[in-house]
């Protein structure tokens, strides 16, 4: 919520604590490329406890649209001490849309294709009930629960 804010009555000397009123206007969108850059900045910081994290592929490519990530399987599972590595596309839609997600390292999921590592956004419910207040870290964190969620019933896949 909006902080309280001091306000004095105008006919008389009291005062009084009030949240101000919602803008009576929608909010304009912050352009892709703000948003984007503040969740690069988080993601280089590491998410909660370091078991999530995420980054540009190239640094130097200013459309931002290629992301690496990487989740530590969760403990007490089948992913216990593994490292998946995940590609992530951000089209030009982005926050929109949700980004195309594939895991680089195989995994044994519903929502993933076990021929190519593609995440079914109509399989992982974050992409399947995308909004664009969502983020990267959202999907990461969302996948990982997954991981967790499934481990007991999925047999594991073994390395290339």
């Amino acid at each position: 919520p909006p902080p309280l804010l001091l306000l004095r009555h105008p006919t008389s000397s009291r005062s009084s604590l009030q949240r101000p009123a919602p803008c009576a206007f929608p909010c304009p969108p912050v352009p892709r490329s703000f948003r984007l850059l503040e969740e690069l900045e988080k993601g280089e910081k590491g998410i909660g406890d370091g078991t999530c994290s995420y980054g540009l592929q190239d640094g130097e490519e200013m459309s931002m649209d290629k992301w690496n990530g990487t989740i530590i399987g969760p403990g007490h599972s089948v992913h216990e001490n593994r490292i998946y590595s995940l590609s992530i596309r951000c089209g030009p839609q982005y926050p929109d849309e949700p980004p195309q997600i594939t895991f680089l390292t195989r995994i044994n999921l519903p929502a993933v294709d076990q021929a190519n590592g593609t995440v079914d956004p109509r399989k992982l419910g974050v992409l399947a009930n995308w909004k664009p207040t969502f983020t990267l870290e959202t999907v990461l964190v969302e996948l990982r629960r997954c991981a967790h969620l499934y481990s007991r019933s999925l047999s594991l896949v073994p390395s290339h």
